[in-house]
């Protein structure tokens, strides 16, 4: 008998509304209690449980328990990375736009996807990367790190042999779903995350997959990235794209 692929069980756990938005608020990496994920679904704690049951079940979240109480998180970035593709799928432009609110603009211009950094600014430091030839496209979805990217990289204190290599070296392109342009994820993705943060560039919010650019970061962006941070959070607040091409490449300097 041919062995089947776990697709439809998948699918099927994921098709819920209730379910998807759990899954969703919780694609930034961070564990979250029961309580928070039912309000993130809109649904009553009892109804959550039965939800968070079937998810562990099967095998997209995982529990740690801390005294009384339990915390979510997914199962691994693999999760993550479906979750952004599967959101990804879809019309590239709608025929008709809703307004959209100050969550979710802030979640347009940049929220963490994962462990890495996604949004308008996720693809604009990553365009920016590509453009000054510290990354460059590979096949199999890779991205390669040049001789210039190292040393950028090792400037901004980013130890690059002491990242392990996954499936796609240290650093893969992951297609941001609300772009439909890839930002830089793997080892190299996060820590980059983790150096803008721990620099002051950038701040992670506690309640959310939203990133705020602090004053700092928006000067150092535009400094060492040619970067517009404020144009891209405009484009974000707007709901729409430039008419001369994306937000991102429209705010990157070449």
């Amino acid at each position: 008998m041919a062995l089947q692929p776990n697709l439809t069980s998948a699918a099927f756990l994921i098709a819920d509304p209730a379910r998807s938005a759990m899954l969703m608020s919780l694609v930034d990496g961070r564990a979250r209690p029961a309580g928070e994920l039912a309000y993130a679904a809109g649904v009553t704690a009892q109804t959550a449980s039965s939800h968070l049951a079937k998810l562990l079940a099967g095998g997209l979240l995982t529990v740690e328990t801390e005294g009384r109480h339990r915390y979510y998180r997914l199962a691994g970035p693999h999760v993550a990375h479906a979750l952004e593709i599967l959101a990804s799928i879809g019309p590239e432009q709608p025929v008709r736009r809703r307004p959209i609110d100050a969550g979710s603009e802030r979640l347009l211009f940049a929220r963490c996807c994962y462990d890495h950094l996604a949004g308008r600014l996720g693809v604009a430091v990553t365009q920016a990367l590509v453009t000054r030839d510290y990354l460059r496209s590979e096949a199999d979805k890779r991205f390669e790190v040049t001789t210039a990217g190292a040393d950028w990289f090792t400037r901004l204190g980013l130890d690059l042999a002491s990242m392990k290599p996954g499936r796609r070296g240290i650093a893969r392109q992951c297609l941001d779903w609300t772009e439909r342009e890839h930002h830089v994820a793997g080892p190299l993705g996060t820590r980059l995350l983790g150096a803008l943060c721990e620099h002051g560039w950038l701040i992670r919010s506690n309640a959310s997959r939203a990133v705020q650019v602090t004053p700092k970061g928006a000067a150092l962006l535009r400094e060492t990235l040619g970067i517009d941070a404020a144009a891209l959070m405009r484009a974000a607040a707007a709901g729409h794209r430039d008419d001369t091409g994306s937000a991102a490449e429209c705010a990157c300097a070449s």
